[in-house]
């Protein structure tokens, strides 16, 4: 694998260690999250990349074997212009397991918590209180970011990527004191969640929303900005994935779109080609061009209300052929000359 050096800006978030990032469903918000990862973890730097939703999205990602509630090291990360690279580990976070690991911590149950869930205590918990839920999933979230070197025993992370719940829950997912205030007004999880509630409302946070350039992924974003801004979480930028080249120009776009291209420039380029030109042939590649254009100018206005939305934005190309391991790099490479990482 060939991986190409690009020169560095200067990142836009130097003082973020903890990248949450969300997105409407289907818009690539784990490819973002991962190739965010590789690029944070350049010139020596430790980054944990990690997952709560239950999809095992980074190891399909990476193509390893499913993740253990456990940090493993995943893969190198984008080398610097030095040709310095950091490690980017990996977490796949379960509730059960982090209650687990809770009760181990908080209450000393030991082989006591795994009883309960063999009859199924744990799930139940977890399922009739989602504030619960939330806690014990961020919960792990805060401890790998707030580790420090007198924690011997772990390794110390410049940065934690989060491969968070899509936008319409993320505020809910973040927001876990809010949510647990109906549910526990005392004792260790609500003396936990408040705790925590101080990193996600600082300015070592920052909430990365992925979209592309469609009405409604851009319209999700816009009100996930507003209702993170509400509950004084940090919004941070907004990543435009999945964006077409720019094949023509925009005077072509536009003759294509009124249906009036040069049909004998057309033809006499796809002769030069070397191609049999027929009726047929053309008809179908301006009928093409026409389609292209409409779908360029509808992805225009798009980018016009991300460009108004008053954050930092970025854009990953459409990938064909689907994404690999390759493809996480370059888009790695995006991200960090556009400022990002």
């Amino acid at each position: 694998m060939v991986v190409t050096v690009r020169l560095r800006r200067v990142s836009d978030w130097p003082k973020v260690r903890l990248h949450v990032v969300t997105g409407k469903g289907g818009t690539g918000k784990s490819t973002v999250a991962s190739a965010l990862a590789l690029a944070l973890a350049s010139g020596g730097r430790n980054v944990l990349l990690c997952e709560v939703e239950g999809r095992q999205g980074i190891a399909r990602m990476f193509d390893v074997d499913p993740l253990p509630y456990q940090e493993r090291r995943l893969t190198t990360g984008l080398p610097d212009a030095a040709g310095g690279r950091g490690v980017v580990h990996a977490l796949h976070i379960d509730a059960e397991s982090a209650l687990l690991e809770y009760l181990s911590m908080y209450y000393r149950l030991g082989r006591a918590g795994k009883a309960l869930d063999r009859f199924g205590v744990i799930e139940f918990a977890t399922t009739i209180a989602p504030g619960v839920r939330d806690v014990l999933l961020t919960g792990k979230v805060y401890e790998a970011v707030q580790r420090n070197s007198r924690n011997k025993s772990a390794i110390e992370y410049d940065a934690v990527v989060l491969d968070a719940p899509p936008t319409g829950r993320i505020t809910q997912f973040l927001n876990v004191s809010n949510e647990l205030a109906g549910l526990a007004k005392v004792g260790p999880i609500k003396s936990q969640s408040d705790t925590m509630m101080t990193l996600f409302r600082s300015p070592r946070t920052a909430v990365h929303l992925v979209t592309v350039l469609e009405e409604m992924p851009v319209q999700e974003t816009a009100d996930g900005i507003a209702e993170l801004r509400s509950a004084g979480l940090p919004v941070g930028g907004v990543v435009v994935n999945q964006v077409r080249p720019r094949d023509l120009s925009s005077d072509d776009l536009a003759a294509a779109r009124a249906g009036t291209l040069d049909r004998a420039r057309v033809e006499a380029d796809l002769a030069e080609g070397g191609l049999a030109v027929g009726p047929g042939l053309v008809d179908g590649l301006l009928a093409e061009a026409a389609d292209h254009a409409e779908r360029r100018a509808l992805e225009d206005s798009q980018r016009e209300l991300v460009t108004g939305l008053g954050v930092p934005s970025y854009e990953l190309p459409r990938m064909a052929g689907g994404i690999d391991l390759g493809g996480l790099y370059e888009l790695a490479g995006l991200l960090r000359t556009q400022g990002m990482a």
